[in-house]
């Protein structure tokens, strides 16, 4: 829903202002909204050689809801588990951490002298970037194949690890150490605000950052409290 009356001849900072989200749509046609956004948006298209309609159309997009509730993951496969979790969450963080990276990176070097946490900022986010990707190779290549495997086995399957709970156990203290890196994002940036002076690469990455937060939680609460007592469950049936 526009909260703003926006149209074609509003700035392109006017429309992300009114729903950061729609920072996305800009990034991907290649449109400045920071330093370029008192662009008019018609001009801006007319720039890009884009029909300024339907770019409007995909920023209204972004405001509608998908009207689809996640499905009951309790009762799926473990492999169908598994599947939706590296096509939805791991998708998600592969193509969103590398934007977020550049996004703090970017806040930190112009806004940093005034604001030191930004810096800290970027640096938490690039860390939590490099440590979810060791952990999601970790997960399609040696845990997730477990699991599979277990699903399907008809007697007790013999793993390098021993027990699957070996494996589960470190994917669980990382979760954890993922944890606290959103917990430290959200005290860094004000439980996701932004302060008179934010610019809207700020606002965009806020936005981000608060989006990352809640697929983030939703992914770990999958793993932890669905799939992995699952597999543990199924272990124990199959010893």
């Amino acid at each position: 829903m526009v909260t703003m009356n926006l149209d074609i001849r509003s700035t392109v900072g006017e429309w992300v202002v009114d729903r950061p989200s729609r920072s996305r749509v800009f990034e991907e046609l290649g449109i400045d909204y920071c330093c370029g956004g008192k662009q008019p948006l018609e001009d801006a298209c007319r720039d890009k050689g884009l029909a300024a309609e339907q770019v409007v159309r995909a920023l209204l997009a972004v405001d509608e809801p998908t009207g689809t509730a996640d499905r009951d993951w309790s009762a799926a496969l473990l492999s169908e588990l598994c599947d939706h979790i590296e096509a939805t969450h791991h998708e998600y963080l592969r193509r969103e951490l590398p934007r977020l990276a550049s996004l703090t990176e970017k806040v930190a070097k112009v806004h940093g002298p005034n604001h030191g946490e930004m810096i800290e900022l970027h640096a938490v986010v690039a860390g939590l970037k490099a440590e979810l990707g060791d952990h999601m190779m970790k997960e399609e290549q040696i845990l997730f194949p477990m699991i599979r495997e277990l699903e399907h086995a008809v007697s007790f399957p013999s793993f390098h690890c021993g027990s699957i709970g070996n494996p589960i156990r470190v994917m669980e203290f990382e979760h954890d150490s993922a944890g606290g890196a959103l917990a430290r994002m959200r005290e860094l940036t004000h439980d996701h605000s932004c302060p008179d002076d934010a610019c809207n690469t700020w606002r965009a990455m806020v936005d981000g950052l608060r989006q990352l937060e809640t697929d983030l939680h939703q992914h770990i609460h999958k793993e932890n409290n669905i799939l992995f007592p699952r597999a543990l469950r199924r272990e124990r049936e199959l010893a």
